[in-house]
């Protein structure tokens, strides 16, 4: 999702013991009157469950939102953005939708 700039960055951090995944979002231009900054991810779909997986060919594989979001999949090279798979010619499973 950093390649696809929807996230600023991704790094682990330590709580009490426990790791955590620390995420830092994008933001993008201010637009409202009020001057609040409006986060890049607007939406996010979960696809694939326990009880129903969902696997795309390369060729299966469509823009999200016009262009303006992107698929997330499992394959066989790693986790990879819909267009980066479409690319290399791969088919995964289909993770999330993010836009």
């Amino acid at each position: 999702m950093k390649k696809e700039k929807f996230v600023k960055d991704v790094g682990a951090e330590s709580k009490k013991g426990k790791k955590m995944l620390a995420i830092g979002l994008l933001f993008g231009e201010s637009r409202l009157p009020t001057g609040r900054q409006v986060p890049k991810i607007k939406g996010v779909k979960r696809l694939s469950k326990p009880s129903r997986r969902i696997y795309k060919r390369a060729s299966d594989i469509r823009a999200v939102k016009s262009g303006y979001g992107a698929l997330i999949l499992s394959t066989s090279k790693g986790i990879m953005s819909g267009h980066e798979a479409r690319r290399a010619n791969l088919g995964g499973e289909a993770l999330f939708t993010i836009w």
